[in-house]
């Protein structure tokens, strides 16, 4: 059974990185997108936290860090979503083109077939988002670098709980999907909206209040939230610097979602931990019990 899996996962990766077409565009997509977001919007995050720091001035240095901490996570918190519905798409061929029914006949258990796509789904979208990650460090260090070895750390922590989550999620909605176009067509939907849903274009708290609400009942929001925390709390902290009181260097973190409150109770990090892997385990669960209920029923 080992040997099967291993075996299956190793030809699902293969399967994707020799598809060009599939492949190339998943992996400039995160670096296009770390572009666009430096080129279009680095100025409004700027902008802003000098306007939340009204009265304090700061170094540009900070504001420099603090504005590529904000851009980096929210590109890491969109795509370990998206990409993982992009590196499905070899799950969806293969139904479509019949390989799965080839496997099912040979020795191949339902519950191998359905493991191999799920860990060879989770490995390609690792791929992806820590070579993306790689990018915005290399940016982040260039604007000014404020990340300990503990956030260093649990940004890599936070990426992979975010990448189970985003696999778990697109082989649920994948499990439904008979093509290629649909695959395509639910990828392009989830990058328009999540995004926006999960926090990282902008800010909850610039929203009203029964949406923040709302919003903090998805799993990926407190993904998100780590991300930010982890990647923009050490620049905030350095504040300090230029003699910014405490009260507002902790305003500026409830502003850009380094702290997330729900129904006006801050969320400790070890719940944003607990919901994200909770909701990780839980879809994995779901996918899983779907595939075996399939395969009972062939």
């Amino acid at each position: 059974m080992k040997l099967q899996l291993l075996s299956l996962i190793k030809r699902n990766c293969r399967v994707f990185f020799k598809d060009k077409g599939v492949f190339l565009p998943s992996l400039l997509s995160p670096l296009i997108l770390l572009f666009l977001f430096i080129a279009f919007l680095g100025n409004i995050y700027r902008d802003s936290i000098r306007s939340v720091a009204a009265g304090f001035e700061l170094s540009d240095g900070i504001v420099e860090s603090i504005a590529s901490g904000w851009l980096v996570s929210s590109l890491i918190a969109v795509c370990a979503v998206t990409t993982a519905f992009i590196a499905n798409t070899v799950m969806v061929q293969d139904r479509a083109s019949g390989a799965r029914n080839d496997f099912l006949v040979s020795p191949v258990s339902e519950r191998v077939l359905a493991l191999s796509y799920f860990i060879a789904t989770y490995l390609v979208t690792a791929a992806m988002c820590f070579l993306a990650l790689g990018a915005g460090f290399i940016y982040m260090a260039a604007a000014g670098w404020h990340l300990s070895a503990a956030d260093f750390l649990l940004t890599v922590a936070d990426t992979l709980l975010l990448i189970l989550y985003g696999t778990a999620l697109s082989s649920i909605v994948c499990f439904f999907l008979n093509s290629q176009g649909g695959v395509a067509a639910v990828e392009a939907t989830v990058s328009a909206a999540y995004g926006f849903l999960c926090g990282a274009y902008m800010p909850l708290a610039s929203l009203t209040a029964w949406l923040q609400n709302a919003l903090m009942f998805l799993p990926g929001t407190y993904g998100t939230g780590l991300l930010h925390l982890h990647l923009m709390g050490g620049a905030i902290d350095a504040m300090a610097e230029n003699n910014v009181p405490p009260a507002v260097m902790e305003g500026m973190k409830r502003g850009f979602d380094c702290t997330l409150e729900f129904f006006g109770s801050a969320v400790p990090v070890w719940v944003c931990y607990l919901v994200l892997a909770g909701a990780g385990l839980l879809l994995l669960a779901i996918c899983l019990c779907l595939n075996f209920r399939r395969g009972r029923k062939e």
